[in-house]
């Protein structure tokens, strides 16, 4: 009987060990972090530093908000009077908002890539 009390103590302490270590996370000091409890945003970010979050029910997607360049991909046009021209540019931007940047657009890295590309002078 006392063997079978400290084996199930035993079990239920590996579980609470492995609960704990799936709860802390780590945001570095140029992420900001979403938590997401099933699906709904926990306001505010969380800051830099040791954060705890349910193992549960809780997600944490970390966002960026270092100003990030990317490459616009080369681009041939002709101008008004038949010169053939190729640009070339790079596209710098910073998140501001990380909720809006995470929930209004699936992927804003390739959102502001795209949008690069397309847009006009």
């Amino acid at each position: 009987m006392v063997e079978t009390i400290l084996i199930i103590v035993a079990v239920l302490a590996v579980f609470g060990v492995i609960a704990a270590g799936r709860s802390v996370r780590v945001v570095q000091q140029f992420e900001q972090g979403i938590v997401f409890w099933f699906g709904r945003i926990q306001s505010p970010p969380r800051g830099a530093g040791r954060t705890m979050i349910r193992p549960a029910g809780d997600r944490m997607q970390k966002v960026n908000m270092q100003i990030i360049a990317t490459e616009v991909p080369a681009q041939d046009g002709i101008t008004k009077d038949n010169v053939t021209v190729r640009v070339d540019a790079v596209a710098c931007f910073r998140v501001v908002d990380p909720v809006k940047a995470t929930v209004n657009v699936q992927n804003y890295l390739f959102a502001v890539s795209q949008q690069a590309q397309t847009s006009c002078g």
